[in-house]
């Protein structure tokens, strides 16, 4: 399993059909056990480490529920690599996109 998504439900559908698995997460406790579970932060109920994605797809909707998990987990360096990706409802408010940080990151607009 190279990528796993963890967002609405039809976002999970979506990536689906073009072969990525992914789980279903309509609130905290549901983002948190998916994340947990694919992370290997889930005790027992862990996904094996050979079989643990490289890229894990959240929504930006379930990466705010996760906030600080997701922070912590990018402070280790480990794998899975977190990506977010807009919901449905495109990005939300107050969030930059990632050309807006590289724009930042860099310093030039092209």
């Amino acid at each position: 399993m190279e990528y796993f998504v963890i967002g609405e439900r039809e976002i999970v559908l979506a990536f689906k059909l073009v072969g990525v698995d992914g789980s279903v997460a309509v609130n905290r406790t549901e983002a948190l056990d998916s994340f947990n579970r694919i992370t290997g932060r889930g005790g027992t109920a862990s996904v094996p480490v050979d079989e643990r994605p490289k890229v894990l797809i959240l929504t930006e909707e379930v990466s705010s529920m996760l906030e600080d998990e997701v922070l912590d987990w990018q402070k280790r360096a480990q794998y899975p690599l977190v990506v977010e990706v807009p919901g449905l409802q495109g990005h939300l408010e107050g969030r930059k996109s990632l050309t807006d940080a590289i724009r930042e990151a860099v310093g030039i607009q092209v």
